[in-house]
């Protein structure tokens, strides 16, 4: 059975030239082109040690085992973060040392550089398959916040929950408003999520009830890594808001439909969010996306000027959702900018290895709705998988499979699979 969602913008591929060619075979439909070079943390089985990889083609390269040859100016001091068993320390070294990193890589992994591509005993130590290796978290998230940016999906919600005169509340088009989430559930693709249990009020007329919910459902979303961070008290301007986003991830955040709905009022998401949120296991620089930048959406009224920005920082990323669950991608009203400015604004510190969502993507179609929730709308209708098989919300045993990319002329920027299967929940 399978429901798919297709979120895509249209823009002019860049193409291809000789020096975007590596020595590493890569397939065209590859997530993992030469123009990507994402990061994540792997282990395998004759090293169980995670260690931070870079994808290329269907291999990874060790970067513990080359940190070496990052002799730049930035990195030579600091060869030892690639070294470590999370991103944080490479990200917490700032914008400079990101571009270095990936002049690098660019470099050693080109088909014209000897250096790595000659060295057949020091290419058999760095290389391992992506088929034998077990992918970590990227991170140690310390914090996680959760926006609200598509104006499709929040009036949608909007009209379920408060009828079409109240869709949007007053400040949604003012600010790009969030809500501060559960970093401890956050987990690599591939780990199942159990169905929670919690408090329900089915029937308006009777007291709440106990149970597992019944309303488990998706929410496409991407998340972005914050790289350096802040101090106390001192915002992120958004002039600057680019040099702290180190790069982006699938996510699929979990909710429990039922529970949120008769938690939610008045302090916002809780339970029915917080007990699982899954994210790709690659990192995408910012610096691979973009060449598939877009004009920012025309936002009226104009925002405060601590989140004005005229350059573009949308992007044109194809996202499928698969249930073993397409749509068009419009623009998310709220930039990643403007939700980092925002979160900084009050001297709110963030630091190396936060992630910042954008909440559900939806477009304004039925054939573009990014969750559950908008396709059956509220349950009262049936989505059709095809096959005979028809869902309102996920049944146990339902898996969940999110995949995106970026296509250029001849390859792909693409961030690997976001991957969860829904198991029992644990009764009482």
């Amino acid at each position: 059975m399978l429901l798919v969602l297709l979120l895509s913008l249209k823009t002019v591929p860049e193409r291809r030239c000789n020096v975007d060619m590596s020595f590493v075979k890569i397939e065209e439909d590859s997530d993992f082109s030469m123009h990507n070079l994402p990061f994540g943390v792997f282990s395998t089985r004759d090293n169980p040690r995670p260690r931070i990889g870079v994808a290329i083609g269907d291999q990874i390269l060790d970067l513990g085992v080359i940190k070496h040859l990052f002799t730049g100016p930035v990195l030579s001091a600091h060869q030892d973060v690639f070294g470590q068993p999370t991103l944080n320390a490479l990200m917490g070294l700032g914008h400079e040392a990101w571009k270095e990193a990936r002049g690098v890589l660019k470099k050693l992994l080109s088909a014209n550089e000897s250096t790595l591509r000659d060295d057949v005993t020091l290419r058999r130590r760095a290389f391992a398959p992506q088929i034998s290796a077990v992918m970590h978290l990227p991170a140690d998230i310390g914090d996680y916040t959760d926006f609200y940016s598509s104006r499709d999906h929040a009036t949608n919600v909007g009209i379920m929950f408060r009828g079409k005169e109240n869709a949007l509340m007053p400040n949604w088009l003012r600010l790009p408003v969030g809500y501060h989430g559960r970093a401890s559930s956050i987990v690599v693709s591939g780990t199942p999520i159990r169905r929670p249990m919690g408090q329900m009020r089915p029937d308006p007329e009777k007291p709440p009830v106990f149970g597992p919910s019944k309303q488990m459902d998706i929410e496409l979303e991407m998340a972005f890594f914050v790289g350096a961070g802040n101090k106390l008290g001192e915002p992120i301007p958004i002039e600057k808001a680019h040099e702290h986003i180190f790069g982006m991830v699938l996510m699929n955040d979990w909710s429990a439909r039922d529970i949120q709905a008769w938690e939610y009022v008045p302090l916002g998401p809780f339970l029915g969010k917080n007990f699982g949120t899954t994210i790709s296991p690659w990192v995408v620089p910012m610096e691979a996306l973009l060449p598939f930048v877009q004009p920012n959406p025309v936002q009226d009224p104009k925002p405060l000027p601590y989140l004005s920005h005229d350059d573009p920082y949308t992007f044109n990323i194809n996202l499928f959702v698969s249930v073993k669950g397409t749509a068009e991608l419009r623009y998310m009203y709220w930039t990643m900018k403007q939700q980092l400015a925002h979160q900084t604004v009050n001297g709110c510190n963030v630091r190396p290895g936060d992630l910042l969502a954008s909440g559900t993507i939806s477009g304004p179609d039925p054939e573009s709705f990014g969750s559950m929730l908008e396709l059956s709308w509220r349950g009262s209708k049936s989505i059709d998988l095809g096959e005979g098989g028809s869902r309102t919300f996920l049944k146990d045993g339902d898996e969940v499979t999110l995949t995106g990319y970026c296509q250029g002329h001849g390859y792909r920027v693409g961030f690997g699979p976001c991957h969860g299967k829904i198991i029992p929940a644990l009764q009482q």
